[in-house]
């Protein structure tokens, strides 16, 4: 990705869909992180997963048929609402010159299920085979399918960088000259495999009140809690945006993929990757750490990424870190896995139109090695210019961007605060 653009090849947010375990739709999933609202809660007859033993947020949606894979309505909701934000109208788009770059999600293992003779207690009736679902592009293929998206169609599978990745993708192609315009983002549906895969590493959350066991950058943080949801993002270059006369949400900045090449799930513990994923974002975005003025964080819960990603973000802003406010989404929506990225993108985009910092839930008692301003409890109303977002994920796969706060012709309004949880 170059570091200096054009006017003309700048790439801008035009439309945004949320679904998440707090609410449908981008302003009530917003309007409940300014809240403060969790959606974690106790989840029974996972298999693999002793009952009252899994915690996790789940998304109330229906399929078209049982057994379909959850992925696949998550994302056509946040695409239908995202499309409709941007004021898509179909007659006037090239399709040939609309991508689509989804994240890649768990197929259908139902032949497993079956391997094991226990069809008839976890397999639907009339469920449709599983073979048709069984390819982690499945989301991606249909959603292209559904809008005829005939631009370039990209699905990658970087575990929790996915959607952070795949909006980046897609920035690319348009920077490239492959496309004028892109759906890009990512969904995750809590898949039983991956949550005994989880519970038997020790890395999921326990606590009494489920709505308090994730909490990141805390000292009694013990783990993270698994979530579903998903969100999709229309970009547009800005001369195809202009055209259109469609307001702006914020324009794409710079961004960097690296990797952590030491370990599968454990982080280099001096954090240089991680240093040089940010100063490099920085870099491509044109800006120094001073211009930064929010992180939507990993902030998984854990005891090693949270320790870790203070260090990587105090070291790559040196002087400025404590000028930096910084926030765990996860805290309320769960770790959202291949969704993470781009749910909490969203979210960082929100705060920057409507000048507010969300808070970090279950932040009672502080890490001592975690200091930075990290937004305790109640949300922040302030002005916010460049928002940072960081992904760390499992295979060290390390991806951020920055967005920046549309002020120009069709700038989009800000929204009226919830004053409920608003410091």
């Amino acid at each position: 990705m170059p570091d200096l653009l054009s006017p003309d090849d700048r790439v801008v947010v035009t439309g945004i869909g949320v679904v998440a375990p707090i609410g449908c739709g981008r302003e009530a999933v917003w309007r409940a992180i300014q809240a403060g609202q969790s959606g974690v809660r106790r989840l029974t007859g996972v298999p693999g997963i002793p009952d009252g033993m899994m915690l996790g947020a789940m998304v109330d949606i229906e399929g078209d048929f049982p057994g379909q894979l959850k992925n696949v309505p998550l994302c056509r909701q946040s695409a239908a609402e995202a499309l409709a934000d941007a004021r898509i109208h179909w007659p006037r788009v090239d399709r040939e010159r609309f991508g689509c770059s989804i994240g890649a999600h768990m197929g259908d293992t139902d032949y497993i299920v079956e391997r094991l003779g226990l069809a008839g207690q976890m397999i639907p009736p009339g469920k449709r085979p599983w073979w048709g679902q069984w390819f982690p592009n499945t989301a991606c293929a249909m959603v292209a399918r559904d809008y005829d998206l005939r631009g370039p169609r990209l699905s990658n599978s970087t575990a929790c960088a996915s959607g952070t990745i795949a909006i980046l993708k897609a920035i690319r192609a348009i920077r490239d000259g492959q496309c004028d315009i892109a759906l890009a983002g990512s969904s995750e549906a809590i898949h039983p495999l991956f949550a005994a895969g989880f519970y038997n590493m020790g890395v999921l959350a326990q606590h009494e009140d489920p709505q308090q066991a994730c909490r990141p950058f805390d000292a009694n943080r013990s783990g993270f809690v698994m979530g579903e949801g998903a969100a999709m993002f229309v970009l547009e270059r800005l001369s195809h945006a202009r055209r259109r006369g469609v307001a702006i949400y914020a324009e794409t900045l710079g961004g960097r993929i690296l990797s952590d090449a030491r370990h599968v799930t454990n982080l280099d513990g001096h954090g240089d990757a991680l240093v040089e994923l940010i100063r490099g974002t920085l870099r491509a975005s044109g800006l120094v750490p001073r211009d930064v003025t929010y992180v939507n964080a990993h902030g998984t819960g854990t005891r090693q990424n949270d320790v870790l990603e203070t260090r990587g973000i105090r070291t790559a802003f040196g002087r400025e870190a404590n000028s930096v406010c910084v926030s765990a989404n996860k805290s309320m929506l769960g770790h959202l896995v291949n969704a993470s990225g781009s749910v909490e993108l969203a979210i960082a985009a929100l705060a920057i139109r409507d000048g507010f910092a969300p808070p970090t839930l279950n932040l009672t008692d502080p890490d001592p090695e975690c200091d930075l301003d990290y937004i305790p409890l109640v949300g922040r109303a302030q002005p916010l210019e460049h928002a940072l977002k960081l992904s760390i994920a499992f295979g060290g796969h390390l991806a951020a961007i920055i967005l920046r706060r549309w002020t120009g012709v069709n700038a989009r309004q800000a929204m009226p605060l919830c004053q409920r949880q608003v410091a």
